[in-house]
């Protein structure tokens, strides 16, 4: 997994008065947790473009009074109305203690199913795994090479290495479903199969 620098100040005043202050100075207010102890600070708001508005996952090195940590973001709060970013919440990443991330789930082959006019459905966009920071990949792939009309893949057909799928195992994750020309082009073979039997 890629990591994105991003550097904070440590919060002197906590209250909602100063949060709003800070946030009409572009500043957020965050919180980091899960390690020793938990800090407050700011983060100026154009830092998160790199890290909340991408599809990709990252985790973050963040600088904090001269000290670079490693962490994920475990929460986050918009304005209901505007969709500003009002808050965010940092997990840090201790040594040999396993995470909990959502991750991209992407298809790579070609599936008979969809040659033959049928309609391919990813249900998920990400994953919820667990695992060490180490072994977590950048996305999670299926392939789709043998994949034909009315059949699927779930979670639990999925196995990565070194990483456990938290999502549950029955939950089907990309399906070909049929359509009209599927189901007309299979019929057609069909009646093609049935005269050729009827000439013989």
């Amino acid at each position: 997994m890629k990591s994105v620098s991003i550097s904070g100040s440590l919060r002197e005043n906590v209250g909602k008065k100063d949060a709003k202050s800070q946030r009409r100075q572009g500043m957020i207010p965050c919180v980091i947790y899960g390690g020793k102890e938990q800090k407050l600070f700011l983060v100026e708001d154009k830092q998160f473009t790199k890290l909340l508005y991408t599809p990709e996952v990252n985790y973050v090195e963040l600088e904090l009074d001269g000290k670079i940590t490693k962490a994920i973001v475990q929460d986050t709060q918009f304005h209901p109305i505007t969709d500003k970013l009002l808050h965010v919440d940092f997990l840090e990443v201790v040594d040999g203690k396993p995470i909990t991330i959502e991750i991209p789930f992407k298809v790579t082959g070609t599936s008979p199913g969809v040659l033959k006019g049928g309609s391919l459905k990813k249900r998920v966009r990400k994953l919820k795994v667990r695992g060490l920071l180490e072994n977590i990949p950048e996305e999670i792939t299926a392939d789709i090479s043998n994949l034909d009309i009315n059949q699927f893949i779930k979670v639990g057909d999925l196995s990565v290495e070194n990483l456990t799928i938290v999502d549950n195992p029955n939950k089907v994750i990309v399906i070909v479903n049929p359509t009209r020309n599927a189901v007309a082009a299979t019929e057609g073979e069909g009646e093609g199969e049935e005269t050729a039997e009827a000439e013989a």
